[in-house]
Order: structure tokens, then C-alpha cells, then sequence
């Protein structure tokens, strides 16, 4: 079979560190365009592994007519530019939040079923070694129904992650729509309805800048949830953890609780209420300091070589957005919202 060929739209820190090497080391792979506006990041890329550089999407898509793309742009673009991929007969995976809003999530949809792509989102917490042994421990049903939950992630923030540092897109509204929500929060909207195969049926949320300074996108959000099979918990999400990166999900159940991430060791632990203590050693969660493989590339890869349906399908990144809107929507409201 014929490679597939690859486009990265956007080539910041999540393409630099996730996405390009981890298409790099899939032999079904091959990378032939790098899309930037500062061309000298694309330039430096496309040197690296033979391939072309280029200013703006558009001409690229004209010219390259690349099998797939990756879109890692600032949040306003994923959109647009997922649909100019789907209208060119691309395959799109693109990173989270998928959209700024549920209009333009269905518009994606919509563009890559009209041209009969893969649209797949980068929700990379699905892939994590903890999380899919937690899912696997869950589903045999030893620890019985979820009752309770509790799931944040919080880090220092983009300007030790993105590759501009303070001057990074993260921290201006009409590109970023969103800050630790669009970043964080999403991930754990995704996780917990995928992790335990629910939806969210209710939100309220305290969402609002605390501490960075010079930007107007949420810093902080602590945000109440109930599932629509009953179970109620808390997500949280921060990019003002100076000291303590945190990652971790705790599941209280009729049976026990399990704790995933909370041990450097033991990335799942079970205790039961009969005495009983399970642990298991998966391989970490990544994190800003220490990237581990994502998973999100080869799944994605996968999907187009077997022509399946993808691991995180527009429909499902859509259904996570919503979970965090909703949240956006209660803050603004001062009022529980409810999802459709």
C-alpha cells in the first residue's frame, strides 16, 4: 500500500513535540507539507524531513492535495481550516477543542461527511495507558456503579509550553476563544464521558481569571457535574498550579474507589471496601515536562488504512465541546444548565 501523505497545519509546540515525530515514526507515513505563517517554522521542518513549506493552507491543499492533515492552529482556525481540508478530499485530524462553538463543530461534521473523509479529534487522555486500563477495571464490574467523581488537570500555564511563550495565542481572546477550558477542561469532558460510557446531563461552573496577567481568557474553572446515569463529581480545570501538575481522576464507587494518576508508580490503584488493593504499573500520564507517545497519531493513521471509523469521531469531540459551552453558559447565566 501507498503511504499516506501528510500535511501539519500549525507547527507550535503540539506539532513539534506530539504530532510530527509520532507521524515520523509511523512507516505508513509520509510527511510532504508544513503550513505556518511564520514560514521559517514550516522551513524548518519541511528541511527535516524532505518535505514543502508554505505561508497559508490554501495554496498547500492546491497544490500538495495532501491524504491527510493535521490542524494545530490557534482554536478560531480549526474550523475554517478542517473545512477547506474536507472540501480538498483530506482526511482531518485536528486538535482540541475541535471548534469554538456547536455550529461550527457541526459544520466539520457536515464537510467531512459530504466529501466522505475521516474527521478525528486530538483528545489524546482517551489514549493514556491509565485511563484504558481504568476503562478495562470499570467494565468488568468490580467496583460496581460510579457514584462520585472527581477529575481536574492543572499546569503553570502555555508560557512554559507554547512555543511563544507569554506571547502565545493561548492568552488572546479572538484566537483562543478559551483558555484553561479550551485547553484542559475539554480533556476531561471527553474523559469522563468516555471513561464511563455516559453523558453529561447537567453543569454549573465558577469559570474566570485569577492570575495571568494582560489576558481576558479563563485561568481557572471549578465546575460541578451530573452524568445522565446519576453519577454527580466535580471538574476542574488550571493553568495557575505553579507547584503540582495535576492530572488524576478518582472514581467513589458501590464497591471501592479506584484513583488513576495520583501515584508516580502505581497509575491505577483499586482499593475495595472488602480489604482488597489492586495496583498497576501502565506507564505514566504524560506531561508538559516528560511527552509520552499520544496514541492519537497512530489511531488516526489507523482509521484511514482500514477505512474505519475513528477512535474520537467529530461527533464525539462535538459532544465534548458542548460539555464545556454548557459550563461557559452557567458562569455567564449564574444558573445549572442542562445538555441536550
Amino acid at each position: 500500500m501507498s503511504k499516506i501523505r501528510v500535511a501539519i497545519i500549525g507547527c507550535g509546540s503540539i506539532s513539534k513535540y506530539r504530532h510530527i515525530p509520532e507521524y515520523a515514526a509511523n512507516d505508513q507515513v509520509e510527511l510532504v507539507a508544513f503550513v505556518d505563517p511564520i514560514i521559517e517554522r514550516a522551513q524548518q521542518f519541511a528541511d527535516e524531513h524532505g518535505a514543502k513549506a508554505f505561508s497559508d493552507h490554501q495554496t498547500m491543499l492546491a497544490e500538495i492535495k495532501p491524504d491527510a492533515v493535521s490542524v494545530c492552529t490557534p482554536n478560531y482556525l480549526h474550523a475554517p481550516i478542517s473545512i477547506d481540508a474536507a472540501n480538498s478530499g483530506a482526511h482531518v485530524l485536528v486538535e482540541k477543542p475541535m471548534a469554538v462553538s456547536d455550529e461550527e463543530a457541526a459544520a466539520m461534521i457536515a464537510a467531512a461527511s459530504s466529501n466522505n473523509v475521516k474527521l478525528m479529534v486530538g483528545h489524546n487522555q482517551r489514549f493514556m495507558p491509565p485511563h484504558v486500563k481504568a476503562k478495562q477495571v470499570l467494565q468488568t464490574g468490580v467496583l460496581g456503579k460510579v457514584l462520585t467523581f472527581r477529575t481536574s488537570f492543572g499546569h503553570p500555564g502555555p508560557e512554559g509550553w507554547s512555543v511563544d511563550g507569554k506571547g502565545s495565542w493561548f492568552f488572546r481572546k479572538d484566537e483562543a476563544i478559551m483558555g484553561a477550558m479550551g485547553d484542559l477542561g475539554v480533556h476531561k469532558s471527553d474523559l469522563i464521558r468516555w471513561m464511563l460510557d455516559d453523558e453529561v446531563a447537567e453543569v454549573a461552573a465558577f469559570i474566570g481569571t485569577i492570575d495571568k496577567q494582560d489576558t481576558d481568557v479563563d485561568d481557572n474553572s471549578s465546575c460541578l457535574v451530573r452524568m445522565k446515569g446519576g453519577a454527580i463529581g466535580t471538574l476542574v480545570a488550571s493553568w495557575t498550579y505553579y507547584k503540582g501538575e495535576d492530572n488524576t481522576t478518582i472514581l467513589w464507587c458501590e464497591n471501592g474507589v479506584m484513583k488513576i494518576g495520583t501515584h508516580p508508580d502505581d497509575q491505577v490503584i483499586v482499593e475495595l471496601r472488602n480489604g482488597s488493593v489492586e495496583k498497576y504499573k501502565v506507564g505514566a500520564i504524560s506531561t508538559n515536562d516528560k511527552q509520552e507517545s499520544s496514541g492519537v497519531i497512530d489511531a488516526f493513521v489507523d482509521s484511514i488504512a482500514t477505512d474505519a471509523t475513528p477512535a474520537v469521531s467529530g461527533e464525539e469531540g462535538r459532544k465534548s465541546l458542548n460539555v464545556i459551552l454548557a459550563m461557559f453558559e452557567s458562569q455567564a447565566k449564574g444558573q445549572f444548565v442542562k445538555i441536550n
